[in-house]
């Protein structure tokens, strides 16, 4: 499992969007219970925080990676590095269950490879 955003992984097959609003027109998978809500879109990180870990207390972790998928790319909107929910995610899976959980590298083009 890793994490990312639509515009770096939202065309891989593997892709679930965990936004509460995914683009326009999205067709990929949805995983709606690690949604944040709308309030949330509006508090400061530390609220945010807060009221994220309310919605994972209620989640059994288990059962959301194996209903994932152990190849799921989880989607939010933000750019890697910037504070957002799916590392939030990310981070309680690691803790719940020692898996490893690590932000989407995009694979590396060969010039001259594969023509």
């Amino acid at each position: 499992m890793q994490t990312s955003n639509f515009a770096r992984a939202g065309r891989d097959p593997k892709a679930v969007s965990i936004s509460l609003y995914p683009p326009r027109g999205w067709t990929g998978r949805r995983y709606k219970a690690l949604a944040p809500t709308r309030q949330m879109l509006k508090m400061t990180n530390g609220e945010y925080r807060a009221a994220y870990q309310e919605i994972l207390d209620r989640l059994d972790p288990r059962k959301v990676y194996q209903e994932l998928g152990e190849d799921a790319i989880l989607l939010c909107w933000e750019k890697p590095g910037e504070f957002c929910h799916r590392r939030l995610v990310a981070e309680w899976l690691e803790r719940e269950l020692g898996v490893e959980v690590p932000e989407y590298v995009e694979p590396e083009k060969h010039p001259g490879l594969f023509k």
